[in-house]
Parts: C-alpha cells; sequence; structure tokens
C-alpha cells in the first residue's frame, strides 16, 4: 500500500494542474442559485462570477457532509495507509467539523489539519503537505513540520465591496460598512484565529493592491519569503498587477496563479484580489 493520501477541500482555490501534479484529492464544497446546487469545480469560476454580478439570486453555499468525507476516506484508505486532511479554516467554515465527525470512524488513520485561513493560504499549507510526502517524511513528521508552517503563511487580500462578507454572514472581525459607501477598499488579513481582521484600508483599488505589497513587508520581521501565490474574482487586470508587484518586491516567481473559486467567491464578490506568502521557519 502507498504511505499517505493527501486529502483538502476546494476552497483551497489550487488549480487542476497543481491538484493532478502533487496528487492532492480534493472534496468539493457546493454552491446553490435558488434551486440549482452546483458542487465547486462543476461551475467554472467564469460562469459563477457572470451569475454573480447579474445579481438576480444571492447564492449560498454548503460543506461536504461527513457522509461524503467518509465515503472519500473509505476509498482513500483501500490504498493508502493513512489521510493528511487539510481544511478551510473552522472560524468560516463547518467543512473541518464535518471531517472531524468522519474521522471518527477511522480513528488514527485520518490526520485532520485546521488551516486557520482561505484559499490559496490553505493551499500553500497543502502544497507544503505534498512536499513532504514526496519526500518520504512519515505522518508525524509532517504534521509538526505544519504547526510552524501555519505561523509563517500569511493571507491578504482587498474587495472592492463589504456587500458580499455581510450578506454572507462571514464578516469576522472587518470593520466600516460605511466604507462601501465612501469607496474604501478594505485590505483584510487572515488573523491566527482563522477569521477576517482588517489591516488597512485605501481609497482606490490600486492604493489597497500597493497597500497588500506594504503589508507583505511589514508582516516579512525578518523571514525570507519562499513561496508566493496569487488569486482574484473576476479581476484578473488587478490580479496580474499585484503578482508581479509582489514578483519584483519579493524577488520570488509566483507558484500558483488563479481565480478564486465560486464558494470563496460568494462570500467576498467580484474584485476581489489577494495573495498568500509562505515564509521560511
Amino acid at each position: 500500500m502507498k504511505r499517505i493520501a493527501l486529502v483538502t477541500d476546494s476552497t483551497a482555490d489550487l488549480t487542476e494542474d497543481v491538484k493532478k501534479d502533487c496528487n492532492i484529492h480534493v472534496i468539493p464544497l457546493k454552491v446553490r442559485f435558488g434551486e440549482q446546487e452546483y458542487t465547486d469545480g462543476e461551475l467554472t469560476s467564469e460562469d459563477f462570477y457572470r451569475r454573480l454580478m447579474e445579481g438576480k439570486i444571492l447564492p449560498k453555499t454548503s460543506q461536504p457532509t461527513p457522509e461524503e468525507f467518509s465515503r472519500l476516506y473509505s476509498r482513500l484508505l483501500e490504498e493508502y495507509q493513512e489521510v493528511i486532511s487539510v481544511h478551510i479554516s473552522s472560524a468560516l467554515s463547518g467543512t473541518f467539523n464535518a471531517a472531524y465527525l468522519a474521522k471518527e470512524k477511522f480513528k488514527e488513520k485520518i490526520h485532520l489539519v485546521d488551516s486557520k485561513t482561505i484559499s490559496l493560504g490553505s493551499g500553500l499549507m497543502v502544497l507544503e503537505v505534498a512536499k513532504n510526502i514526496k519526500e518520504g517524511q512519515d505522518a508525524a513528521w509532517i504534521l509538526e513540520n505544519l504547526k510552524k508552517v501555519r505561523k509563517n503563511v500569511e493571507t491578504l487580500f482587498t474587495l472592492n465591496t463589504l456587500e458580499f462578507l455581510q450578506k454572507g454572514g462571514r464578516i469576522g472581525r472587518v470593520q466600516g460598512f460605511m466604507g462601501s459607501l465612501l469607496n474604501i477598499k478594505p485590505i483584510i488579513r487572515v488573523g491566527d484565529d482563522g477569521v477576517y481582521h482588517t489591516y488597512g484600508k485605501a481609497h482606490s483599488q490600486k492604493k489597497a493592491l500597493d497597500s497588500v505589497v506594504q503589508a507583505y513587508h511589514d508582516l516579512t520581521k525578518g523571514r525570507k519569503p519562499v513561496r508566493l501565490v496569487v488569486a482574484h474574482g473576476a479581476a484578473q487586470k488587478a490580479g496580474i498587477y499585484l503578482k508581479e508587484a509582489l514578483e519584483y518586491a519579493f524577488q520570488l516567481p509566483t507558484t500558483v496563479f488563479t481565480q478564486v473559486g465560486p464558494v470563496i467567491g460568494v462570500h467576498t464578490g467580484p474584485g476581489t484580489v489577494g495573495a498568500a506568502i509562505q515564509f521560511e521557519q
């Protein structure tokens, strides 16, 4: 049998090529427009943002059920000895709890990790596990290493509007709803507690993106950046701007550049641009 299977959920926003190359098994969350429900990935990001901007129906999201996790774990344990399963912050989604309920059946064969972050921030932790598995590390070593990695992953993004965070109930500790009326763009950091915090604000998207770059300088704290990922929600031009600005600032190529998927996009909305950086431990 193979040693360790790697599982994450679709909110990690990893590209199909990355998932295939790193042998990452993904359990999808779901998005519902009225009576129509789609698994994350079944509806393309392009189609999703088009429908979201049409504004006729505010979509809702839901996490996988414990039964869906159980079926995936059962299938993988026919081929692998153990499973490491890394998921979106438990403070922002019930996904981790659903995985926890499923784990009870398999006990020590399933190792769950609360990433305490979202999107490509979680994706960075998944990529680290994939690297460790290829290196031949055992599960205990990987899980201990991941505790250090989690402390050295910073996730920041800026929004065009707070409307979707507010409507979706994922506002966390982000303040300033009046900012939307004043066209103020918040810069949001995912904190160590796994929820959203206001890090700063700007009066235009470009200034917000420049503020994200400056924020990463401030958060570096003498650490060396080792991996950079960038994502956007229907804002490719702004995404490319942030990607190139961060690459220049840290002299580091981007590992993943992609669109934010539908499930995260329901809560962040179009015009979202963000990045995650993993620093050397």
